[in-house]
């Protein structure tokens, strides 16, 4: 997911992490200035349980942080 900004991508992080998600902020140097974006890992363990989880703290994190 593209942020922008790299503070407000660590804060998305640090926000997904405390409602159970697990998500990394990818900031400069590793990606241009104003690129910052989150990143996260799937794989075929996930349920739809834990899918529905993350698209909700993302939703939720996202609100809070003036993101969507």
């Amino acid at each position: 997911m593209i942020v922008g900004d790299s503070l407000r991508a660590k804060r998305l992080s640090e926000r997904l992490y405390e409602l159970n998600v697990f998500a990394l902020p990818i900031a400069f140097p590793m990606v241009a200035k104003d690129k910052a974006r989150i990143r996260t890992i799937m794989n075929a363990s996930l349920t739809e349980d834990d899918v529905g989880v993350a698209i909700a703290g993302f939703e939720k994190a996202g609100r809070e942080l003036g993101l969507i």
